[in-house]
């Protein structure tokens, strides 16, 4: 069906509206101030007659372009609408305006679709359903080492007085006893390669008669105090990804306690501040300070 001529048509009526309602709008208003005080109802009458005159070219314009409309061979079905040109109720009839506002929604709805579907046809999205061949790698998990690694690993570490023993009261999980010359000795829990926890306790103090001595605190307070630090150094060191790296730093920083009693403190120079040792050591330089001292 060829719709030129009806929008044609259209485009007539629209024009031909125009100009009626113009000539309403003249008659409505009457003689302005703009017409002037000599001959102004001639000058009205002037005007009025060049609207009427458009009017009346509008209309034959619109004529001619429905003269040119051929009628549909086939009948037009408008379905359940064309009951309501035999609705008696006002109140029914107004539905007329809204159908034909919801058939210009649906019909924009169909030229923005075809607009969509171009666009898209000429920028395809590229999309898989499909897992990817080449996974991203997974980061090693500390705590899911082998008793074989951990055993290499701390196999490999040799410092002069310090003494390194693996214990596996727990079947899987190993315990790393560790005894400093004759100053101190501790129990460090191990899952894997990751260190849950440090108990230290004095030499003389008993560390290895059962399980429940690795997790009781010591009596004195200068291992009780190195037991804190301990574990600040723990969380300090703990690395995800590298932790062979993360317990040889630790130990290596723990051996540094052989001269708990011996090294004076680097701020005070002091060798006891509050009955106490210097029972901090620098995380980077190892050097003793007393934990009043170290900020």
């Amino acid at each position: 069906m060829n719709l030129e001529p009806i929008n044609s048509a259209l485009s007539q009526l629209r024009v031909l509206r125009s100009s009626v309602g113009l000539v309403f709008e003249t008659l409505g208003t009457g003689v302005r101030a703009d017409h002037g005080e000599e001959g102004k109802e001639q000058k009205f009458l002037q005007e009025l007659q060049e609207l009427l005159n458009s009017v009346n070219a509008n209309l034959k314009d619109f004529e001619s372009c429905i003269n040119d409309l051929t009628p549909s061979q086939t009948p037009l079905n408008l379905a359940n609408s064309a009951y309501l040109s035999l609705e008696t109720n006002l109140e029914r009839q107004a539905l007329y305006p809204h159908l034909v506002q919801s058939y210009k929604w649906h019909d924009k709805l169909h030229e923005y679709s075809t607009f969509a579907s171009t666009l898209l046809q000429q920028n395809s999205l590229k999309r898989s359903y499909y897992t990817n061949t080449k996974r991203r790698r997974s980061l090693p998990s500390s705590h899911l080492a082998t008793p074989q690694m951990v055993e290499n690993l701390i196999g490999s570490i040799h410092y002069n007085n310090m003494n390194l023993k693996i214990a596996r009261p727990f079947m899987t999980n190993a315990i790393l006893h560790i005894t400093i010359a004759r100053v101190l000795r501790a129990a460090v829990i191990l899952k894997g390669l990751l260190i849950e926890w440090v108990t230290v306790k004095g030499y003389e103090e008993s560390l290895l008669d059962g399980v429940d001595e690795q997790w009781t605190e010591s009596r004195h307070q200068v291992f009780r105090k190195v037991q804190d630090h301990a574990h600040s150094a723990m969380l300090h060191f703990f690395s995800p990804t590298l932790p062979e790296l993360a317990i040889r730093s630790f130990i290596t920083w723990f051996r540094s306690y052989v001269t708990l009693f011996a090294d004076p403190c680097k701020k005070c120079g002091k060798h006891l501040h509050n009955t106490l040792p210097p029972t901090w050591r620098d995380l980077r330089t190892l050097e003793p300070f007393h934990e009043e001292c170290k900020q």
